[in-house]
């Protein structure tokens, strides 16, 4: 495997990605945005999930497409998002169509970031009490979307924190040995840690591809406390959790084959954060389908699934990786605690 030219989700070919945030709020939306309607599923390995159309990507369902996928911050209020994307499709005239009528498919999955350090946290009169922005900030996101995007405190990730570092919005590709296109795209908002004890190396490290998040490797020796279950409750007495992902590719795929694939991306959520998938994390994987090479064999499946366990890691490293300092964070981004 190696990264495609952009290393980002939008090296699958027919995919754009738009990022809306509002630094005041400390929160944001990144819209997953084709060019036509993809087949998708979902898997939820977490215990505390948000979500909106999620029923309808089991494979037992009807609809077979979706339009967009939506990750936001803001909790349930985060929802709304989805409802700003459905309104701009809808008026660019995209959607399942129910006779005269078109009804745009846009499944979306929320993180908490409402205690981050953010004016709505710190000055009463600062939140929106009626009106909540996320509608806006998706209707915006979609508008934005392109196939280049920034990553870090972008997006989704704006308000994202980890354990013991400040989190983000990470992307990753990977280009398989037959010519298939892999891509991640993660909100990293965990309750756990990306990096190992109290160092800077990264448990995605073996999968780190030309340095793209530090070339620091395993560390030497491995750190006593590695194991150590360290989360938000120790450091900022806080369930603001829930790591959400996109994963996508270029291979045909049925809806069960999408959901296989999202459930062995969860592999790299395992591979990147300590520990993953708690009770009170909403870990989610949307995978989808361009469908733009055939799927050949059942091997090229399981292929699949291992390049996408690979490319989430890494992007939920990149994601952290690539932070920025803001006014009022709670925790540090990686590159003040530990340079580069």
């Amino acid at each position: 495997m190696r990264p495609g030219p952009r290393n980002l989700i939008t090296d699958v070919e027919g995919l754009t990605v738009g990022n809306a945030s509002d630094p005041r709020l400390k929160s944001g939306v990144s819209v997953v945005l084709p060019d036509e309607p993809v087949v998708a599923s979902v898997a939820i390995h977490g215990g505390a999930p948000g979500t909106r159309e999620i029923a309808l990507l089991e494979p037992e369902q009807t609809v077979s497409h979706v339009d967009a996928l939506v990750l936001s911050g803001g909790s349930a209020f985060g929802l709304d998002a989805a409802a700003g994307v459905q309104s701009r499709l809808a008026e660019m005239g995209r959607g399942y169509a129910v006779g005269p009528v078109r009804v745009p498919i846009v499944p979306a999955a929320i993180l908490f970031d409402l205690l981050n350090g953010s004016a709505v946290e710190t000055e009463p009169d600062a939140s929106w009490n009626a009106s909540a922005p996320y509608r806006d900030l998706g209707r915006a996101a979609c508008e934005l979307a392109a196939p280049d995007f920034a990553i870090g405190t972008e997006g989704a990730g704006t308000g994202a924190t980890t354990a013991n570092l400040k989190g983000g919005l990470g992307s990753a590709s990977a280009v398989l040995a037959n010519g298939a296109t892999v891509g991640a795209l993660v909100a990293v908002n965990a309750l756990g840690r990306v990096t190992i004890g109290d160092g800077p190396h990264f448990w995605a490290a073996p999968f780190e591809q030309d340095g793209e998040f530090g070339a620091l490797g395993m560390p030497a020796p491995f750190p006593a406390d590695a194991m150590a279950v360290r989360t938000k409750a120790d450091t900022l007495k806080s369930g603001a959790n829930t790591t959400i992902a996109v994963i996508a590719t270029d291979v045909s795929l049925t809806k069960s084959e999408a959901k296989r694939l999202a459930v062995m991306a969860h592999d790299g959520m395992a591979r990147a954060i300590w520990p993953a998938h708690t009770p009170f994390d909403g870990d989610l994987v949307f995978a989808l389908s361009t469908g733009k090479r055939p799927l050949e064999s059942p091997a090229d499946l399981l292929a699949l699934g291992a390049a996408a366990a690979a490319t989430l890691a890494r992007a939920i490293a990149r994601g952290v990786f690539e932070a920025q300092k803001a006014e009022g964070d709670r925790v540090p981004t990686w590159t003040e605690r530990f340079g580069g």
